[in-house]
């Protein structure tokens, strides 16, 4: 059997409160194939979504990873430098966030907003002339 695309290995995440720490993702063990659809379900509150944010490394302010493994192929993500890990977000790992008026920006066209992505990934993003015929039609 070939290696696991994704890997989570016995990971936990805690919310540290005033009342102590909520274990939001109590011990999870999970792995994705290559090619392979995974879905995540459960009721809410459940910590589906601080799962999906432990993947990423986007944790609120008082979130932790306090245990555990995310592996990406052979590479184990909690052990990556921030630098490395933003080069991994948008190329290998992307997530769709639930509430979209939280994900874009108001002020910015969405054309704005997927081209700084895609600066941001080292990719060119639509020609100049695209995106006139694109501001145009607006």
């Amino acid at each position: 059997m070939s290696e696991p695309l994704l890997e989570l290995i016995g990971l936990k995440t805690w919310l540290d409160t005033a009342r102590g720490p909520v274990r939001a993702v109590d011990g999870i063990d999970l792995k994705v194939a290559r090619g392979e659809t995974f879905a995540l379900l459960g009721e809410s509150g459940c910590g589906k979504s601080m799962t999906a944010l432990s993947i990423m490394r986007l944790l609120p302010a008082a979130g932790r990873i306090v245990s555990g493994e995310v592996r990406l192929g052979d590479r184990n993500l909690l052990a990556l430098p921030e630098m490395a890990m933003r080069e991994v977000r948008g190329r290998q790992l992307a997530m769709i966030f639930q509430e979209p008026q939280s994900s874009l920006n108001p002020v910015l066209s969405v054309g704005e907003q997927i081209a700084e992505t895609l600066r941001r990934q080292g990719l060119h993003g639509i020609s100049r002339e695209r995106r006139a015929r694109s501001c145009r039609r607006a």
